[in-house]
């Protein structure tokens, strides 16, 4: 009698979870430590990595002209290219977030990075509270990106409130959705008994509903007044 064969997943994934702060004496930092942590979990055997939302920059900016200065460009950014050097060194895959300037334009966007180099880039689509007198709304669709370990897709925070984002992504055949986030802290109450935010079952719902793993990675700590939530979490197709 032949033994049972179950599948065993390609993938072991990382969400990371720490505090870059505004400044663009702080970016070298927040750009080591997203990488630090990262390459501890690589040790650990991950091979999908997943950083939150503006990882490189924080989150709280003052005025346009200061998301300004801390942008990047997709093609030549040094926070870029440090994360596609990492997953290439490491042989992961990476997704990260970061401010992009594209000419006088800002967005809020993520980078998929691979071993063979960058393989997919998603702008948000729905900006929060003040992000709107930063960034332009994103325009590149909803994208899902072929990878040898699944089709991957990219949201950012305030995505994961819309249902049709992760629908749209799983219409396309998504396997997994990197979920890059600053949750913050907003009027009580922000926890339920078992200790879960809203965000955490706005994720759970859509991983379920969709079929689909979700890795959503948030920050922690505190900046400019403003508190972060953490409650990272990765949701699999059960919720």
């Amino acid at each position: 009698m032949s033994e049972l064969c179950l599948p065993i997943s390609p993938v072991k994934i990382a969400v990371i979870q720490y505090d870059p702060q505004v400044g663009l004496d702080n970016r070298d930092g927040n750009l080591k430590h997203g990488l630090a942590l990262a390459r501890r979990a690589a040790r650990e055997g991950a091979n999908l990595i997943v950083l939150p939302e503006l990882a490189n920059t924080g989150y709280t900016f003052q005025s346009r002209a200061e998301a300004y200065a801390h942008a990047q460009t997709l093609q030549d950014g040094p926070s870029l290219q440090a994360w596609a050097d990492f997953a290439q060194e490491q042989q992961v895959y990476l997704a990260a977030g970061f401010a992009e300037r594209d000419g006088l334009k800002l967005y809020d966007s993520a980078v998929l990075f691979g071993p063979e180099g960058m393989l997919g880039h998603y702008r948000k689509a729905h900006l929060w509270n003040q992000e709107k007198l930063w960034f332009t709304p994103g325009d590149l669709g909803f994208p899902v990106f072929e990878t040898p370990i699944g089709r991957i897709g990219l949201l950012i925070c305030w995505d994961i409130w819309f249902p049709e984002v992760p629908r749209l992504m799983a219409a396309q055949g998504a396997d997994i959705l990197c979920s890059l986030n600053n949750w913050v802290w907003t009027p009580p109450p922000l926890f339920d008994a078992a200790g879960r935010c809203m965000a955490s079952y706005l994720t759970m719902t859509a991983a379920y509903v969709n079929n689909v793993y979700i890795a959503a990675a948030n920050r922690i700590g505190s900046e400019r007044g403003g508190r972060f939530l953490g409650c990272s979490l990765i949701a699999g197709t059960n919720g």
